[in-house]
């Protein structure tokens, strides 16, 4: 009898979403599986700022413990909230084709304040990356933390005063809550891997990993490698200031990078390009060459900032 594959899967409405996703694909494949819901710590504190909470795999490592304990047999995830080093027998098993990578924000009223330079607006985010690009940008802006699953999160737009929050757009997109009121932050960098889902399972399984290869897709498991070597290679944890994009066009794959100081007042930006079947290695390459222009300054500022 076909084994039923046990899918990890934290308890908000867009984990669920990814995690039936992963079902149906397997589905497509005559691989039976079902979810099994598990709380994770990221979702019981709902106050503390992430950035304050040691963030690096706070939605991850209750799945992991339940994927090493065997309660489930592979675990989905929003790639972006895995820690580039995967815990100690856990291996990737699956890099879902990317859904958008953009961050948006969503407004309150309107967006005059965006194009007045001596404007003080208040913007609601928890993420650390995107609080230090915003501050470049808008330094007299004022960031107030804002936590909770997506609707949580768009529901407490509603109730603040505030001008507006940043979402992912892939987030609120795949649940069918993007706001009227959104708008693409064109300029902002992504987090490295936003916008995919990866799937992981223990590093023996085979019958796991058979069953979840026909759902890899390669240029979104190339691109995102990529972008998580940059970060691994500046400093490794998700919850830094630290952004990638790769994209392949036309057989070329091209790398924008970033990395911000907490505040926004500190960057160095870079931009590589190779081709497809020479580009495993441009990660590392380009936070090198951030690293030789002295990213090793506003990476001793991030750790400063985390004591």
């Amino acid at each position: 009898m076909p084994k039923v594959l046990r899918i990890g899967t934290r308890e908000s409405q867009l984990a669920v979403w990814q995690a039936e996703l992963v079902q149906k694909q397997l589905a497509t494949h005559h691989i039976e599986s079902e979810l099994v819901f598990i709380k994770s710590e990221g979702d019981i504190d709902l106050v503390t700022p992430l950035y304050e909470i040691g963030v690096q795999g706070i939605f991850t490592k209750t799945l992991d413990a339940a994927l090493l304990n065997k309660r489930i047999d592979i675990a989905v995830h929003s790639m972006k909230d895995v820690p580039v080093q995967l815990a100690k027998g856990i291996a990737q098993a699956a890099v879902l084709k990317r859904a958008s990578y953009k961050d948006i924000l969503v407004y309150k009223h309107n967006t005059d304040f965006l194009h007045d330079t001596n404007a003080v607006a208040t913007i609601a985010t928890s993420s650390i990356r995107r609080r230090a690009q915003w501050l470049s940008r808008y330094p007299n802006h004022i960031i107030e933390n804002l936590r909770g699953n997506v609707n949580t999160r768009l529901q407490k737009v509603k109730d603040h005063n505030w001008h507006g929050a940043i979402f992912a757009a892939a987030g609120v997109e795949r649940i069918h809550v993007r706001p009227q009121n959104s708008i693409d932050i064109s300029w902002m960098l992504p987090a490295p891997a936003q916008g995919a889902i990866m799937v992981v399972c223990n590093e023996d399984d085979a019958y796991a990993k058979a069953a979840c290869a026909p759902l890899n897709d390669e240029a979104t498991a190339l691109c995102t490698k990529i972008e998580r070597d940059f970060l691994k290679t500046l400093m490794g944890g998700c919850s830094t200031p630290i952004s990638a994009l790769a994209e392949i066009k036309n057989n070329t794959l091209y790398l924008k990078g970033n990395i911000f100081s907490p505040d926004g007042s500190m960057f160095l930006e870079t931009e590589k390009s190779a081709p497809v079947n020479n580009a495993s290695a441009i990660g590392v390459q380009a936070a090198g060459a951030l690293l030789q222009q002295g990213a090793d300054k506003i990476t001793a500022a991030i750790r400063n900032a985390a004591i």
